[in-house]
């Protein structure tokens, strides 16, 4: 997602604008003489009160000088004219017609669509299917032909039986014959779903039509969906300034013996796993359903552990070397864990058609438009086939100017419906009767002005939706004040960051490191040995093949450029050079050499930039606000504030 839509999103949650205001309520201040409402100020204050994360912005004080702050922003935008910008425009009436379709659908044809693929995503179907594939665009005789092959196809793999069949005819061009596995909602599409979910296991489909073709499918299994894995792993994978000369491979081989050996999978984790996310948790990993990852070998692995705390083999992946652990298996969410995520892909997926239809004929009833169209026999009339090569014109003496239809008063004429069978014209190559696309480009037609018309007239019809587009036009505009005046202003002026990294030069430092070789065992015994032959001169790979076998691994030797924080770390280490003393860290006992205390050093503006860029551009920021109150006077009602503060408390 764009810089732009989270910090859009956020003003959306942050700030509530009001559309109208009374006249009567009282005014908390002004910001160059335009009012700004008390009640405005509360209803933004307790909406996001618990949204927040820096306890001083749930401060009254420090609340209402952040709203100021976004007022005279607002003041300002709008003084520069960056409301009245082509791209603003355009922006904020895609973004309406994007959240119109919240508002417009038919909730209780979503609410049916949704229960239903929970129901669904809670099996998986196992099916074979045979597809005749045709064109959606075929004409009726090339239909009518595919159809009966179909139905002799099912006619013959009722008697032959279905596999035997599937396997004779498929030829991967105009018949295909295939084993589709198990499979639960939304992973085929919608009209194959219905069918397969609602075929008895054993029996063959009636025939059916998709866009590919006439299908009949077979349901060989239906069982309950996995759901979910709650699982740790340990990963490996190739670093660019690990010293170590072993691979991956070997390493992840080495920490599974010392788990053949008994010694605990979190610590391990802990010690030595490169996933940084999940290491400090001992490898945890959030719940994973199916497909989540797209990395199938993970999954395989995952879904593949059936008892509790069972771990995996080594094995590989794109990201590297893993052994996975299994704590539980979770079933498929209740309904109303998942109702949301399902809305979204219910409104993405090829049912959101049937939601489309629910609308238009809603609409129809409202607007009050017949299902009856007799001018469409005029435009069978005036057509030939020169619609089809895409060569096709309105005649000369077309009836433009005749109504159509009338919407509460909006009339649309012959002309608009003309205008767009021009537009639409290089869609329809496909040849079919007159009559047929005639009928199929005006309910399209119809569709689109239906659905057009209420989304003009939303934001008067629902306050709800009138308010969201309020607080994303001020959101949006904001954005663009800020990104011309403070954001791109601010990395193109080197000379000004220059400046103010020669001034705060003290907070881009980096922190005191050092070169070390980090020795993990859980036998403290055995790395007072570790400790001897270190002391002694031993390079760490004879150190190695000393302490540790093929059969059983010892000790485990990270080295690495670390600060502090490193995992392998104790959090009371001292950085001095020379062998440490034995510690106690992650379950596990460790003994550090440190080859080099690498000093505090300053970072160049270079290696700083991305950090100094940023200050700046706060920095910049807050002069700019001061510069803007002297530019919009503020004036605030002392006693209106101080009963609005009451009222909070």
């Amino acid at each position: 997602m764009k810089l732009k839509y989270l910090f859009t999103l956020f003003f959306a949650l942050f700030v509530f604008i009001l559309n109208a205001q009374s006249t009567e309520e009282e005014v908390l201040f002004t910001v160059a003489d335009e009012p700004v409402y008390a009640s405005e100020f509360i209803r933004v204050y307790n909406k996001n009160l618990d949204l927040v994360q820096d306890d001083s912005q749930k401060n009254v004080d420090e609340y209402l000088k952040l709203f100021t702050s976004y007022k005279l922003k607002l003041k300002e935008a709008r003084s520069l004219g960056l409301n009245e910008k082509a791209s603003y425009l355009k922006e904020l009436e895609d973004y309406k017609k994007q959240l119109a379709k919240n508002y417009m659908s038919d909730s209780q044809v979503t609410d049916a669509l949704v229960e239903e693929a929970y129901e669904r995503i809670s099996y998986e179907v196992r099916a074979n299917h045979i597809l005749v594939k045709i064109s959606e665009t075929a004409t009726p005789e090339d239909t009518l032909v595919a159809y009966n092959d179909i139905i002799k196809l099912r006619e013959r793999a009722l008697k032959e039986g279905f596999d035997k069949v599937r396997e004779e005819v498929h030829n991967g061009t105009t018949i295909f014959g295939e084993k589709l596995g198990y499979f639960n909602g939304f992973k085929m599409v919608y009209r194959f779903e219905t069918v397969a979910y609602n075929t008895e296991v054993g029996e063959i489909s009636m025939p059916f039509r998709t866009r590919f073709g006439y299908h009949i499918l077979k349901v060989l299994d239906r069982r309950k969906s996995e759901g979910q894995v709650d699982v740790a792993h340990i990963m490996a994978m190739k670093k660019e300034k690990d010293t170590l000369s072993e691979k991956p491979e070997i390493r992840i081989q080495d920490i599974y013996k010392k788990l053949n050996q008994g010694e605990n999978f979190e610590a391990l984790a802990k010690q030595f796993s490169d996933d940084k996310n999940s290491a400090p948790k001992g490898g945890k990993l959030p719940l994973l359903s199916r497909g989540q990852l797209r990395v199938k070998e993970f999954e395989d692995v995952a879904f593949g552990l059936d008892s509790l705390g069972q771990v995996s083999e080594p094995f590989k992946t794109d990201f590297g070397w893993h052994i996975v652990k299994l704590y539980a298996k979770v079933p498929v969410p209740d309904f109303d864990a998942m109702k949301a995520e399902l809305i979204g892909k219910v409104k993405r997926d090829s049912r959101s058609k049937l939601i489309d239809q629910a609308l238009i004929d809603k609409l129809k009833k409202k607007y009050n438009i017949s299902d009856e169209q007799p001018a469409l026999v005029y435009f069978e009339s005036i057509l030939n086939d020169d619609y089809f090569k895409n060569s096709w014109s309105l005649p000369n003496e077309f009836m433009g100017n005749t109504s159509l239809l009338n919407m509460e008063g909006t009339e649309v004429l012959y002309q608009d419906f003309g205008d767009y069978m021009i537009k639409t014209m290089r869609s329809s190559r496909q040849k079919m009767p007159y009559k047929a696309l005639v009928a199929q480009k005006y309910a399209d037609f119809l569709g689109q002005r239906l659905i057009e018309y209420q989304e003009a007239n939303l934001e008067n019809e629902n306050e709800e939706f009138a308010n969201i587009v309020s607080e994303y036009r001020d959101g949006l505009l904001l954005f663009e004040l800020m990104e011309n005046t403070i954001w791109n202003a601010s990395e193109s002026d080197s000379l000004g960051i220059q400046e103010y990294y020669d001034s705060h030069k003290e907070d881009y430092v980096l922190p005191e490191r050092i070169d070390a070789v980090v020795a993990t065992s859980v036998k403290q015994k055995t790395l007072k040995k570790v400790a001897k032959l270190l002391n002694e001169g031993m390079a760490v790979d004879q150190i190695k093949s000393l302490v540790n076998s093929n059969d059983k691994i010892e000790v485990i030797f990270t080295t690495d450029i670390m600060e502090a924080n490193h995992q392998v770390l104790p959090k009371s280490f001292e950085f001095k050079e020379g062998i440490s003393k034995i510690y106690k860290h992650n379950e596990a006992f460790v003994l550090v050499q440190v080859k080099e205390v690498l000093p505090s050093l300053q970072k160049t503006l270079e290696e700083a930039r991305g950090g100094v860029i940023s200050d700046y551009q706060t920095y910049k920021e807050e002069k700019w606000i001061d510069e803007l109150k002297l530019k919009y006077k503020i004036e605030i009602n002392d006693t209106v504030y101080n009963k609005v503060k009451d009222q909070l408390k």
